[in-house]
């Protein structure tokens, strides 16, 4: 159960995240109450996971994902460049949050 609310946390938060761009400074009122919501659920939801996973690792997994899947919804959705240093980071922080132990497997697999 621990990593549904692991995985439910890292889609609130890339959420949240992708909303305070969409707020423009908190200038629209919309945008901002969602990343208030997705926030505040997203850390209710990692503290849950942290029943049953490691911090060092839920942390890891949880801030590692969202700031790749976020970097890559800029580049996408949001025009951002992207060179190869940036590409290069993005891939070695996946590949970091792949290679996180888990509990039970020995190693987290996204």
């Amino acid at each position: 159960m621990s990593v549904l609310y692991l995985a439910a946390a890292i889609v609130l938060e890339i959420s949240g995240t992708v909303s305070l761009k969409l707020s423009h400074g908190f200038s629209r009122l919309g945008p901002a109450g969602v990343v208030v919501i997705c926030y505040t659920v997203s850390f209710a939801l990692l503290s849950l996971a942290l029943r049953g996973i490691d911090l060092s690792i839920a942390y890891a997994v949880w801030s590692g994902v969202g700031t790749a899947i976020v970097a890559a919804i800029g580049i996408v959705w949001f025009g951002e460049p992207s060179g190869g240093w940036k590409l290069l980071s993005l891939a070695l922080i996946v590949l970091g949050c792949r290679r996180a132990p888990s509990l039970r497997t020995g190693f987290v697999s996204i």
